[in-house]
């Protein structure tokens, strides 16, 4: 990495998930998406962000976080376990609200996070925010459980503000009997689409701008790298990757799309050699 960073003068590896926050690329009409979010942080209910791997709806999340998190009063809880049973749920929603609970009191877990709720909402008018990425992978009980606990005086008023985050599984979970009551109380729909190659090399330029290498990719190597990501950043940053690493064992000045063709042409499928026509030696003796 050191080598990486002194070759091309870059403030970080642009390619990593873990690049700074504040260096994210904003999609296309995300920003309304963030506005209403705000706006339902004042009243209180669910959202979801749905969408195919590698679409961006976790760096969403993140841009959501530290977006919501500048505001004064504002609580971002992020939950790390979606995948927990009911008890370890209620663990993590205690740990996330500052709240002791205990797992065999359900009940007094219930009350217990609904009053700390009920406070904040008197003292700041706002809704504590819960983020959930890959929310796909919890169990309905506990999904029901954040219905039912996030919902007073006979359903006429929310004590907290939910955004659920996951693939095209998440949706769907939403049509079933079990969960149909909660699905009907999304408020805020989001489902992300394949980036077009436009937004692809939009999001490269800005990429490589905020790293503060701008002319470390070819313009020719930037339109090859969106033609063959299938509108799939998460894919971009992986090929994107692959060719820097390359890069850098080279000490080469730029990636270009000789580069990409020579690393990537090892791999395409190799015609196979035809058969013999004839069972026995090869002449068909």
């Amino acid at each position: 990495d050191k080598k990486l960073l002194a070759l091309y003068g870059l403030k970080y590896h642009p390619f990593q998930p873990d690049i700074p926050k504040e260096a994210l690329w904003t999609q296309p009409g995300i920003d309304s998406f963030f506005f209403r979010i705000e706006d339902l942080v004042m009243q209180g209910g669910f959202a979801m962000v749905s969408g195919e791997p590698g679409l961006g709806k976790s760096k969403i999340l993140q841009q959501l976080a530290l977006r919501l998190g500048r505001l004064e009063d504002v609580t971002v809880g992020v939950m790390e376990r979606p995948q927990s049973s009911v008890g370890d749920f209620y663990r993590e929603m205690g740990a996330l609200f500052g709240v002791n609970l205990s797992p065999a009191n359900r009940y007094g877990g219930f009350k217990a996070l609904r009053e700390r709720w009920g406070a904040h909402i008197k003292t700041t008018l706002m809704r504590p925010l819960l983020l959930i990425d890959e929310a796909q992978e919890m169990v309905a009980a506990c999904l029901n459980e954040l219905r039912l606990m996030s919902s007073a005086d006979f359903d006429s008023q929310s004590l907290l503000t939910v955004v659920l985050s996951g693939d095209m599984r998440l949706p769907e979970r939403f049509r079933s009997t079990t969960l149909v009551s909660l699905g009907t109380r999304l408020r805020v729909r989001l489902n992300l689409e394949p980036l077009s190659k436009d937004q692809l090399l939009d999001y490269i330029e800005h990429t490589l701008s905020e790293a503060g290498a701008p002319h470390l990719m070819s313009d020719p190597l930037r339109r090859t790298l969106a033609d063959h990501a299938s509108g799939n950043l998460r894919l971009l940053n992986s090929m994107a990757e692959e060719l820097l690493v390359a890069a850098v064992a080279r000490e080469l000045p730029q990636l270009d799309e000789k580069l990409f063709i020579e690393i990537f042409s090892r791999r395409a499928p190799q015609p196979r050699k035809g058969r013999v026509a004839q069972t026995g030696s090869p002449n068909g003796s």
